[in-house]
C-alpha cells in the first residue's frame, strides 16, 4: 500500500486482551468508513500483540484500510503492516525510515509542540500528530495543546496533521474547522454501544 491520504477519522485500538471482542470491534469501525486504524495495546504481552496485530491486518486489507502498529517496530516489519507510530522515546524517523522502506507511513507524536512536529517532518514524517487538545480517558497525564496550535502549525507543516486527545462527536467539528487532516479516536469509538454507527457519525464529519 503506497501511502495513502491521510485524512478523516483514525481510530486507536483500544487496551484489550479478548482479541475476539476487539476483532469484532475492530470490524465495526471498518464497516463505518474508518479511514485508518492505530493498534495500540499497552497491557498485552509480546505474542498477544503479535496476534491481535496479525488478526485486525486481515481485517484492514480486507477493506483497503490501512494499519499502523504503535511503537513495536519489529512487528510491524514481521507483519508487513502498513506503517509505524512513534512516540517521543522511541527511535527516530530515519531509523525507522531505514528499517520499514520508503512505501511506509511513519507518523509521529508531537504533542504541544511545534518543534517537534517541523523535526519530524524534516526527517521524512508522513504525518504529525498534536494533542491531547481535550481532556483524554484513554491516556492519563497527557499534556495539553491548545486549538491555536493549529493555526501555527498549518503555515509551517506541510505533511498531514492529526489531531488526539478527549475527541468526540461534540468537540471534533473544531478542529476540524481549524484545519486538521484526520482526528484521532479510540474512546468514544470503542466504548460506544453501537460502534459502526458511531463511526459514520464521525466520518459523515468530514463530508459536511
Amino acid at each position: 500500500m503506497k501511502n495513502p491520504d491521510i485524512s478523516g477519522l483514525y481510530a486507536i485500538t483500544p487496551d484489550m486482551l479478548d482479541t475476539a471482542a476487539l476483532i469484532n470491534a475492530i470490524k465495526q469501525v471498518l464497516a463505518g468508513g474508518v479511514q485508518l486504524i492505530q493498534y495500540r495495546n499497552k497491557i498485552a504481552g509480546q505474542s498477544l500483540l503479535r496476534e491481535q496485530a496479525e488478526q485486525i491486518l486481515q481485517q484492514c486489507r480486507t477493506y483497503g484500510i490501512p494499519l499502523i502498529i504503535n511503537d513495536h517496530l519489529d512487528i510491524a516489519i514481521e507483519l508487513d503492516a502498513d506503517g509505524l507510530h512513534l512516540g517521543q522515546d522511541d527511535i527516530s524517523v530515519s531509523t525507522a525510515r531505514h528499517q520499514l522502506g520508503c512505501d511506509k507511513i511513519i507518523g509521529v507524536s508531537c504533542y504541544n509542540r511545534l518543534d517537534l512536529a517541523i523535526r519530524a517532518q524534516a526527517e521524512g514524517a508522513d504525518y504529525v500528530a498534536f494533542g491531547a487538545f481535550f481532556t483524554s480517558r484513554t491516556k492519563l497525564n497527557t499534556v495539553t495543546a491548545p486549538i491555536n496550535l493549529l493555526c501555527q502549525a498549518i503555515p509551517k507543516i506541510t505533511v498531514p496533521i492529526v489531531c488526539i486527545g478527549g475527541i468526540d462527536l461534540s468537540n471534533a467539528v473544531t478542529l476540524i474547522e481549524q484545519g486538521c487532516d484526520a482526528i484521532a479516536v479510540s474512546n468514544s469509538l470503542f466504548q460506544a454501544n453501537d460502534i459502526q454507527s458511531k463511526t459514520e457519525q464521525f466520518s459523515g464529519l468530514f463530508k459536511q
